[in-house]
């Protein structure tokens, strides 16, 4: 039951909710959630934590930087992700993914594409 209320803890926040919509298109570097939700480095990264607590994301080190996934090790969480990107409607979302094109915009060229690079190697 413990993990169950900490799921459920973890997605009663609406940043936390914002993350995961934008993880639902694939990993992200945390530079990369920090531009999109327009918050600082060490308030995202206490969201990211929470969510990772609650086994809704993992992270991986590249360098520096972390990196967070969506956790779909199993069926809850797959239905809890679906009803998740279903709800959070685009239009709310849409100044997250603004800033998010923005960012990675302003790299430079060889540096622009997500899965490839990160802040650390600018």
């Amino acid at each position: 039951m413990k993990e169950l209320l900490s799921v459920f803890k973890a997605l009663s926040d609406e940043t936390r909710l914002r993350i995961v919509k934008l993880l639902e298109n694939g990993e992200l570097c945390v530079c990369h959630i920090v531009a999109a939700v327009d918050m600082s480095q060490s308030r995202v990264s206490f969201h990211l934590k929470i969510l990772k607590d609650a086994g809704l994301v993992k992270d991986r080190r590249e360098g520096k930087w972390m990196h967070y996934r969506l956790n779909e090790s199993d069926l809850f969480k797959r239905l809890l992700f679906l009803s998740i990107v279903e709800r959070v409607k685009e239009e709310d979302m849409a100044g997250d993914r603004q800033r998010l094109e923005a960012f990675i915009a302003s790299r430079p060229e060889e540096f622009a594409g997500i899965s490839t690079a990160c802040c650390g190697r600018v």
